[in-house]
């Protein structure tokens, strides 16, 4: 359940000298604006140290809300852009008096993420250890994680961007076959003889057995999917040839 804005600094400061005021702030802006749901905390907290800067306001009412933006997801690194961004329509003086008050708010140090972390805030499932036992059928690096090893294999296979698979055959002479769903970034999947096609989140991509394909990520992105494996009889995984370089780069 989503934490309720309460503010009780209206009656506590001014409720005997300006009981209206005090209800008006405790009440309306942080009781009912604030809980207004059509924009989310997040941006509502931005928009508010913004309004505050632009309006030259740099008391405790700012540290207040550059605090109460860092509580909500505000980061180092966005709260510095956001800063930056208004100085060039607020004044650089005003900004240099910003943030002042956000380098004691935002006064840890914070690692900076890797792309690979980036990403992985992005997928439900984890990325998993590099898959180095199949480093051989890969141009590029790519993770695998198992999900289920009993009943049916699943794996989370991720590609980061511009990897991809050899050209390979799920050999069964019964059954078999893989199923692939797209669970983040973008991707390909290409069956011998026919177009490439992209796979984003949600894309199911039912494969044969006995046909010819590859599967890897784009160029410019990550790309994970999960390998589910098809039962069947005398299965076997045939690797090929990389694919074509020239081929990759015209898609």
């Amino acid at each position: 359940m989503k934490k309720k804005i309460t503010q009780d600094a209206g009656r506590k400061e001014l409720n005997e000298f300006a009981k209206d005021f005090a209800h008006f702030n405790d009440d309306i802006l942080f009781g009912e604006n604030w809980n207004n749901e059509d924009i989310d905390l997040k941006t509502r907290c931005i928009v508010t140290v913004v309004a505050l800067m632009s309006s030259g306001i740099t008391d405790s009412s700012l540290t207040y809300h550059l605090q109460n933006a860092k509580n909500h997801g505000v980061s180092q690194k966005e709260i510095a852009a956001i800063i930056t961004h208004c100085a060039f329509y607020i004044g650089w003086p005003s900004a240099w008096a910003v943030f002042r008050l956000a380098k004691t708010i935002w006064n840890e140090k914070v690692e900076e993420l890797t792309s690979k972390d980036q990403y992985q805030n992005t997928i439900l499932f984890p990325i998993g250890e590099k898959n180095d036992a199949f480093k051989n059928y890969f141009i590029g690096q790519s993770y695998l994680y198992p999900i289920s090893t009993k009943q049916v294999g699943i794996f989370n296979v991720t590609f980061e961007p511009r990897c991809r698979n050899n050209w390979h055959i799920h050999k069964a002479s019964k059954g078999g076959g893989q199923i692939l769903i797209c669970i983040g970034g973008k991707g390909y999947y290409q069956e011998e003889g026919k177009d490439a096609i992209t796979m984003l989140p949600g894309d199911i991509v039912n494969i044969p057995s006995n046909v010819k394909h590859w599967h890897g990520a784009y160029k410019d992105s990550w790309f994970s999917h999960l390998a589910i494996e098809v039962p069947g009889e005398n299965q076997e995984n045939i690797w090929l040839e990389p694919v074509n370089e020239e081929e990759y780069n015209k898609l």
